[in-house]
C-alpha cells in the first residue's frame, strides 16, 4: 500500500471510530443497541419500549444505520434490524490499543516513581549516619 493509500485508509478508519462514538454517546441509542444485542428485531419492536413516537425512534436508528453499527434487511413489509459486529469489534480493537498504550507508560511510570522512593530512603539513611 503506497503512503497515500496510508494515508486514506487510517482516516477512513478514524471517520468511522467518530461516526460510531458520536452515535453510541446518546443513551437511547445504547438502548436500542443493548435490546439488538440479545437479539434481531422488527422497527416497530425496537421502538415500543420507549416513550417517544415512532418517528423519533427511526431518526435514532438512522443515525445508528449511517455510523454502521445497526444493519436493516427487508422481510417484506417488516424491516428488521440487527447489529453490525465488525463496527463495534474496530471499536473494541481501538480500545485495546488504547489501554496497551496507557497500561505501558503508566507501568513505566509506577517504576519510576518507585525507583525514586527507594533513592528518597537510601538518601535519608545516608544523612542520618553521615559525618556530624
Amino acid at each position: 500500500m503506497t503512503e497515500i493509500g496510508a494515508r486514506k485508509e487510517a482516516a477512513s478508519r478514524a471517520a468511522r471510530l467518530n461516526a460510531v462514538f458520536s452515535a453510541l454517546a446518546d443513551p437511547t441509542r445504547r438502548a436500542i443497541i443493548e435490546r439488538l444485542s440479545r437479539k434481531e428485531a422488527r422497527v416497530t419492536a425496537v421502538a415500543a419500549p420507549f416513550a417517544m413516537s415512532l418517528n423519533a425512534v427511526s431518526k435514532h436508528i438512522h443515525v445508528l444505520e449511517a455510523s454502521g453499527v445497526v444493519e436493516r434487511r427487508r422481510e417484506g413489509r417488516d424491516h428488521i434490524l440487527s447489529i453490525n459486529r465488525h463496527s463495534l469489534d474496530e471499536i473494541d480493537d481501538w480500545i485495546e490499543r488504547t489501554r496497551r498504550y496507557w497500561e505501558i507508560r503508566l507501568d513505566a511510570m509506577e517504576r519510576l516513581l518507585r525507583d525514586l522512593k527507594k533513592e528518597q530512603k537510601l538518601g535519608r539513611k545516608d544523612h542520618k549516619h553521615g559525618s556530624r
